[in-house]
């Protein structure tokens, strides 16, 4: 029986997509589903890390990496079939990270990746304010006179003033100690001259004798 063009055509197409998808389940190799935190996600912290792949896997590792290459995983993860989970630390600050993992899938196919995130301040921490930080001067209440300390002045006992003369004064005070001091009275320039008349009257007598 002869078989037409179009029937060796349909039966070739059907053995090839058969053969197609068979081939593809055993050309599969497991991948990672889900994870968190997500790639490139930004989160205010983490406690662990979950990884879900596409079927189970085997002998998982997981690394948590920081920027400075300090590493914050704890313990071994544990398997769950398909699942990974790997505990962190307690805290982690606030910067850029990195996950590494790597598990070996259950055809015998080793797979890895890396999952980077971003931890960033709290809301909590960013409100808290800085106890470090220098107090500023608040700003006065309107209507409200600011309270001024009134300033103490050291007390001083004044001193005496030289007293002032006038010269006209000092010059007649000296004028008149001068006039009570070093004049001379007239009764004694009196007597003085009647002596001195005496005098010269005897002398004249005298030089008129032989």
């Amino acid at each position: 029986m002869r078989k037409s063009p179009l029937a060796a055509l349909i039966a070739f197409v059907a053995t090839l997509l058969l053969g197609t998808a068979l081939a593809m389940p055993a050309l599969a190799h497991t991948s990672l589903k889900s994870s968190d935190p997500k790639e490139n996600a930004r989160v205010d912290g983490l406690t662990k890390v979950s990884l879900v792949f596409t079927e189970s896997v085997r002998f998982p590792v997981v690394l948590v990496r920081g920027s400075d290459g300090k590493k914050y995983e704890t313990g071994d993860p544990t398997l769950d079939g398909p699942k990974v989970t790997q505990a962190v630390a307690d805290s982690l600050p606030a910067g850029a990270y990195t996950v590494a993992w790597r598990v070996v899938s259950s055809d015998g196919h080793p797979i890895e990746g890396e999952i980077p995130f971003t931890v960033v301040a709290s809301e909590a921490a960013r409100a808290t304010p800085d106890t470090g930080a220098t107090p500023t001067a608040s700003a006065p209440t309107p209507g409200i006179e600011p309270s001024v300390q009134p300033s103490v002045e050291p007390s001083v006992e004044p001193t005496a003033g030289p007293t002032f003369v006038q010269a006209g004064d000092d010059q007649a005070q000296d004028a008149q100690d001068e006039g009570g001091q070093g004049a001379v009275p007239a009764w004694v320039w009196i007597a003085v001259f009647g002596v001195a008349g005496v005098g010269i009257g005897m002398a004249l007598s005298m030089r008129k004798k032989p």
